[in-house]
């Protein structure tokens, strides 16, 4: 998976050395994916704040990766963040994985889709409870389906009993 040149130059690690379910070769992402959803989603890009109309979607159902279609999020755990790009207080149970990132001279915990492991975007500790947490996803990465509700075997991380 391509890092792009600020992954590069600020010591930017990807989960390259795990193989995923879903799989493909640079040439096949490209052809499935936008430019914008290439950028992001195999080069750990970012789109612009406020891009998304899904930013602004507070229909019911769920978000998918558009990289390889797992659902991701549900509606209702969708908020306003304010930060111009839709921010989730949980995912789905096993959708995604995080892992350190220190581009940008920074550390950051990125979010990556569990099947295919397309960036999505990265997950704060600032978000409402009961988490939280703030899931800042890039929209190109994402597919909206209205009205479509969560398998019953992908329940919330949040809706598991604590330790």
């Amino acid at each position: 998976m391509a890092e792009g040149f600020w992954g590069r130059i600020g010591g930017r690690g990807h989960p390259g050395a795990k193989e995923f379910v879903v799989t493909f070769s640079d040439a096949e992402w490209r052809r499935k994916l936008s430019p914008a959803q290439h950028h992001v989603l195999r080069e750990h890009g970012t789109e612009r704040a406020g891009s998304s109309p899904l930013d602004k979607e507070y229909g019911a159902g769920l978000y998918h990766c558009a990289g390889c279609g797992q659902p991701l999020f549900t509606s209702d755990t969708k908020f306003n963040s304010g930060t111009g790009w839709p921010s989730f207080w949980a995912p789905l149970d096993g959708a995604v994985e995080t892992e350190t990132d220190r581009s940008f001279f920074t550390t950051r915990t990125e979010v990556h889709c569990s099947r295919c492991g397309g960036h999505l975007g990265h997950v704060f500790d600032d978000g409402p409870q009961p988490t939280g947490q703030r899931y800042c996803m890039n929209g190109v990465s994402l597919d909206f389906h209205g009205g479509e509700k969560p398998p019953q075997d992908m329940a919330r991380e949040t809706s598991e009993p604590g330790p």
